[in-house]
């Protein structure tokens, strides 16, 4: 299997990482990436990093320090469409989570969007928990202890 890593974005990479896309049935529940990395340079707290399986961008995820300092959240995050099923996703959410504890947190937390096609199963799978919360859009929050 590829190593998948977390990867800084440079101007020599964002166009290919802005073309990586979910599939069509997915594209309700995240933002195009492109979006995402001009909404990072507006938020001083994001980080944002391009997923790499070996020296292919396979993904996008996105995080920011919870409002209470011991949080996490995870703002966005995808794998794009030829890649899916591959495993990159469960590689990807685990690297994230094992670098949060050293940074000082204790928790990491999400939201999603209910429907087919969404990401709650694939949540569940890594250990989230729904909480019960579900904010003004419709999004539901999930969490997981660390």
């Amino acid at each position: 299997m590829p190593v998948v890593s977390l990867r800084e974005i440079t101007a020599e990479t964002v166009r290919a990482i802005c073309e990586l896309e979910p599939h069509r049935a997915q594209d309700g529940f995240v933002a195009p990436n492109a979006v995402s990395i001009a909404q990072a340079h507006f938020n001083s707290a994001a980080v944002f990093r391009a997923v790499y399986a070996d020296e292919a961008p396979v993904g996008f995820i996105m995080w920011r320090p919870g409002d209470d300092g011991a949080s996490c959240f995870l703002w966005r995050f995808m794998i794009d469409k030829h890649h899916q099923g591959k495993g990159y996703g469960r590689e990807t959410i685990a690297l994230w989570l094992k670098s949060l504890p050293s940074q000082g947190y204790e928790l990491a937390r999400l939201s999603y969007l209910p429907g087919d096609g969404g990401p709650h199963g694939f949540y569940l799978a890594q250990g989230f928990r729904d909480t019960g919360e579900t904010r003004a859009n419709g999004e539901r929050l999930m969490e997981l202890a660390l």
